[in-house]
């Protein structure tokens, strides 16, 4: 009889049990073959160890009463039921493939590693209907608080990033999907959160893209532009920061109206072309003017591209607007015609050549008869040029073909394109009191001058020289 050390019987036993283990693994491997596998959640429901038959039996038993409650933010629900949308069973495959497409080798691995499914199971269900139950939910009929996504804000110092905000409004075309699949699937609960039915912020504060946008924000906050007018003018972070934004895709925008606005905010404080002007005349009366080509005016287009490239390039300047042709005037203080100036008053008749503050040159004038074509014109101008011997051509007279008049003077400086402007009268036996008013002798609209003082006048004014006209 042979006799088997203790060793041997060690090893014997040791082969026994892998043998048993072995059979065990392959029969279990067999099992799961045609049953899923441990752990295995189908549609929300638990089937390990289940067929796809006995899955299939447990759907189609679940349709009479099926009924899906979806959980919503802050612990509201709502349900669908299978009734409302004429839910039906009807056989299909999902089952099945799911139980072929496991892995019955690796049931060990399903004790510990849970299994959770979705599986589109046989049913049939009215679409529309299912639509009107998705209408009519709370979750779609409440008032919606969209998400907000993180973004850039300015604290009074610098841009910071401003956490996201999820709000309450769902993404439709996520929602109506998801129920589907549920109601497709059989599944008893559907958590909206969860499944990713409420939109979400397209950007939260951790991404990169936010981050960067306030940074190059607070680059631009950098730059600094002041103005030197009467007083300085300064466009600085605090300006600045509220021109940016951000567009839909997190990238940094200069509002443009917004620039736009500024700029025409600073030209209406500090245009004074037409605008009304209160001073005091040479003989100390007040007076107010309005109208006129004189004084300045801001090239608001030009001081657009200067501030949009020193805000992208964070530059630092110092500097005075850029000006309209003509657009300039003596001073930021007003009257803005400065110390050097002639006044012509209507009321008066009288003109006045002021030169640093002094009188230099006074005297009668006659200007325009108070018609509406031979008025003078009220305002502020400039002499715009100087011409001796000059024949001055009125406006052609329908009657005759010819012009109106032909008259020729010694001394000529223009104050409008129009024809007006300052021009020795020979032909006036007088000058200031009302003649003005008298028909044949009030002027076409220049200001009539007597001859000695018109050539006093040319000989020391110069072209550019402010012209204030007024009653």
């Amino acid at each position: 009889m042979t006799r088997f050390s203790k060793k041997q019987k060690i090893l014997f036993a040791a082969a026994g049990c892998v043998c048993l283990l072995l059979l065990i693994y392959l029969g279990m491997a067999f099992y799961f073959h045609s049953h899923y596998l441990f752990n295995t959640q189908i549609n929300g429901q638990n089937f390990s160890g289940k067929t796809a038959d006995q899955a299939e039996e447990a759907f189609m038993a679940g349709v009479d009463e099926y009924e899906l409650t979806l959980y919503e933010l802050d612990g509201a629900s709502e349900t669908i039921s299978g009734d409302e949308i004429d839910l039906e069973y009807e056989e299909g495959t999902g089952l099945e493939e799911l139980l072929e497409s496991q892995n019955g080798f690796a049931w060990p691995a399903s004790i510990f590693i849970k299994s959770d499914e979705k599986v589109n199971v046989g049913v049939t269900y009215d679409e529309q209907k299912l639509q009107q139950e998705i209408d009519s939910l709370q979750a779609v009929t409440a008032e919606q608080t969209p998400a907000v996504s993180a973004q850039p804000v300015y604290d009074g110092t610098e841009f910071v990033v401003q956490p996201e905000e999820y709000g309450t409004a769902v993404d439709r075309e996520v929602l109506d999907e998801k129920i589907a699949q549920a109601v497709e699937g059989l599944s008893g609960t559907l958590d909206l959160e969860e499944e990713g039915c409420y939109q979400v912020p397209a950007y939260t504060e951790d991404s990169p893209e936010v981050q960067e946008a306030c940074d190059l924000m607070n680059e631009y906050c950098q730059a600094s532009i002041v103005y030197t007018m009467s007083e300085n003018v300064t466009i600085d972070a605090s300006v600045i920061s509220g021109w940016l934004r951000t567009d839909e895709q997190m990238q940094v925008v200069i509002d443009e109206a917004g620039v736009r606005a500024w700029l025409e905010e600073f030209g209406n404080t500090y245009d004074t072309v037409g605008t009304t002007r209160t001073f005091t005349t040479p003989s100390g009366k007040s007076a107010t003017v309005s109208g006129g080509t004189y004084g300045w005016s801001i090239n608001e287009d030009a001081e657009y591209e200067v501030i949009i490239n020193a805000i992208q390039n964070g530059e630092n300047l110092t500097r005075e607007p850029e000006y309209y042709i003509g657009g300039t005037a003596a001073s930021h203080d007003m009257p803005d015609w400065g110390t050097t100036y002639i006044d012509v008053d209507l009321s008066a008749q009288h003109m006045w050549y002021v030169v640093d503050g002094s009188v230099v040159l006074e005297t009668d004038v006659v200007t325009g008869y108070p018609s509406a074509d031979m008025i003078t014109p009220e305002g502020v101008y400039t002499i715009l040029e100087k011409s001796l011997d000059e024949t001055l051509i009125g406006a052609t007279d329908p009657s005759t073909g010819e012009p109106s008049y032909r008259t020729p003077v010694d001394y000529w400086m223009r104050v409008t394109w129009e024809g007006v402007g300052f021009h020795d009268a020979i032909w006036q036996s007088a000058f200031g009191g009302t003649l003005n008013q008298i028909a044949g002798i009030g002027s076409h609209g220049c200001i009539n001058m007597p001859l000695d003082q018109a050539a006093a006048l040319y000989n020391q004014v110069e072209v550019g020289t402010p012209v204030v006209i007024h009653y």
